[in-house]
């Protein structure tokens, strides 16, 4: 740097001392690489990203612009470390200085990605993401079981969503931790208990957003496990939507936000909720125009023609009912002639079969006094008696010969 810039002589105005500043800064710090986390992350609407690098101790505004940003393989968010190539800009109009970014690259997340595509080709393998294997989710869960850190923010979300939506469904919070190294195992054991105690008809399994390293433990092999294995449909719901665990591979349902799982899951209400607003419509309007035609045509109702229509109507009644009437005694003088001829019929075959008839005619019959026929000459012999029975009356007979 030459030391005759920093012996500068004279009065100077803003503009030339920003100058001089700007020309040192610019000249002298180029080239340069800067390892920080993402914070205040700011895209404009013309393409370019303004944000700021921090560490433990320090901050630097940074910005990167249109020109350079299509060459991101990733959309950077909030708590991204990364990497930035490129040299430090003054800003004269509000004397500030940042760092001009011609290059972007994660740090430290090369690794982590590598496993995790290594892991995600391995159970891809497995059919654990088979679209045929998963659950679907049911309509009107009595219970949903959520997943998640009990003083997050998502819970949060999730239980205010819950309640406006649908009141009445019972949420059963299962705590875990969601980051770190036991984190992995703890959700796994919240999911497989769950199962194990049937104690919900649906899972959300999720938190809110975070570095790529805080989301780790939904990638762990022991909860992708346990989604698979869950006979309870899981909703995988972590960090926002531009995140991403295997977690969401391997559930039934993937979810961008835990609050848009919470959407999922209780549709089945509000579209009955909405079923129901509809149908009271349709029965309101409904019986407001039944009402409406009853009350034209009450106003159309005048007592003398209210009169002369009860009048027609009970002259065409007393005339259906002297027909009814006539009818009804024609009816029973020819079922009574019918009956009659049928009895004068069944009396004379009764008196055609009668003994007594056939007793009229001449013939007579022989018993003995125990009321026993005698049919034939051979059932006496002289000196029985017999009983002769005539059509009006009997007599003792004594057999001689």
């Amino acid at each position: 740097m030459n030391n005759e810039n920093l012996l500068f002589q004279g009065e100077l105005t803003v503009s030339d001392l920003t100058n001089l500043i700007k020309a040192t800064l610019e000249e002298g710090f180029y080239g340069l690489q800067v390892t920080g986390e993402i914070s205040n992350f700011r895209p404009s609407s013309t393409g370019h990203w303004f944000f700021t690098l921090k560490d433990n101790q320090c901050a630097i505004s940074a910005v990167m612009f249109k020109g350079s940003t299509w060459k991101v393989g990733f959309a950077p968010k909030e708590g991204d470390r990364v990497t930035v190539k490129g040299s430090l800009d003054v800003y004269g109009s509000r004397g500030t200085y940042q760092i001009k970014c011609e290059t972007m690259e994660r740090s430290g997340n090369g690794d982590i990605l590598a496993l995790l595509e290594d892991r995600k080709q391995y159970y891809a393998s497995l059919g654990y993401f088979d679209e045929n294997t998963k659950l679907p989710l049911p309509k009107n869960p009595k219970r949903v079981g959520v997943v998640t850190s009990p003083t997050g923010a998502a819970l949060q979300d999730i239980l205010q969503i819950l309640e406006r939506r649908a009141p009445s469904l019972d949420v059963l919070v299962l705590p875990a931790t969601v980051q770190g190294e036991t984190a992995g195992r703890t959700i796994a054991m919240r999911i497989e208990q769950a199962n194990a105690l049937l104690l919900c008809d649906v899972l959300i399994v999720g938190r809110g957003g975070g570095s790529l390293e805080d989301l780790l433990p939904f990638s762990d092999p022991c909860v992708i496990e346990a989604i698979h294995a869950s006979d309870i449909p899981v909703v995988s719901a972590v960090g926002h939507e531009i995140d991403w665990a295997l977690s969401d591979f391997v559930a039934d349902m993937r979810s961008p936000t835990p609050s848009a799982a919470a959407e999922l899951v209780s549709q089945g209400y509000l579209d009955n909720a909405n079923t129901i607003g509809l149908l009271t419509k349709n029965i309101k309007t409904s019986m407001e125009h039944r009402l409406q035609l009853a009350a034209q045509k009450l106003a159309t109702v005048r007592p003398q023609n209210l009169t002369r229509g009860l009048s027609l109507q009970l002259e065409r009644r007393e005339y259906l009912l002297a027909n009814a009437t006539d009818t009804l005694q024609t009816a029973e003088k020819f079922l009574l002639h019918t009956k009659d001829q049928r009895f004068q019929l069944a009396t004379g075959r009764l008196q055609a079969l009668s003994p007594l008839a056939i007793l009229a005619r001449g013939y007579s019959v022989v018993t003995d006094f125990d009321g026993n026929i005698i049919r034939g000459k051979k059932e006496t012999k002289v000196g029985d008696s017999v009983k002769i029975t005539f059509v009006d009356g009997y007599r003792k007979v004594l057999v001689q010969e």
